[in-house]
């Protein structure tokens, strides 16, 4: 129960992506509505609906917020997150997926093999901080953060 059943990404008003960030946004969702963890703590005395979730991603206000709706459409929370502690990572994340898909062209699998670490190691990392900007909002297990990471970065590309 402690799950996301549906994701939808709110980016009508950003540029069309390019092909590998469409890829990345097409395996994180498959990969993230496969398997994840996300719940939602008590906080004071409310009473907070069971999951399965609807979680919409958007950016409004130079804000990330997760809009999170019971499958019954019933408003289960909402959070905005600033952006600015996933700026850096973000970028950084861009850059080296950049060297990433240059590399997979022209490279020999044990350069490629080091690009590819380097891109874990960020990701890994921007997963920590979205884990730490949802203490206490929403519990969510590494390998849902690291999807929902990507996620991030989808919209960050075009904003």
């Amino acid at each position: 129960m402690n799950r996301i059943s549906q994701i939808e990404l709110d980016d009508r008003n950003l540029p069309p992506p390019t092909p590998e960030i469409e890829q990345e946004r097409k395996v994180a969702m498959f990969d993230l509505l496969e398997e994840n963890s996300f719940a939602l703590p008590k906080r004071d005395d409310r009473v907070i609906p069971d999951g399965p979730y609807h979680l919409n991603l958007s950016i409004r206000d130079k804000r990330l917020v997760f809009d999170v709706n019971t499958e019954a459409e019933e408003k289960a929370a909402e959070f905005h997150l600033s952006l600015g502690p996933f700026r850096q990572v973000v970028k950084d994340y861009f850059q080296i997926c950049e060297s990433y898909f240059n590399a997979v062209k022209t490279l020999p699998p044990s350069q490629i093999e080091t690009i590819d670490m380097a891109r874990r190691g960020i990701h890994n990392e921007g997963s920590r901080v979205l884990q730490e900007r949802l203490e206490g909002k929403a519990d969510i297990d590494t390998d849902t953060a690291r999807r929902l990471f990507t996620l991030i970065c989808v919209l960050h590309f075009g904003g």
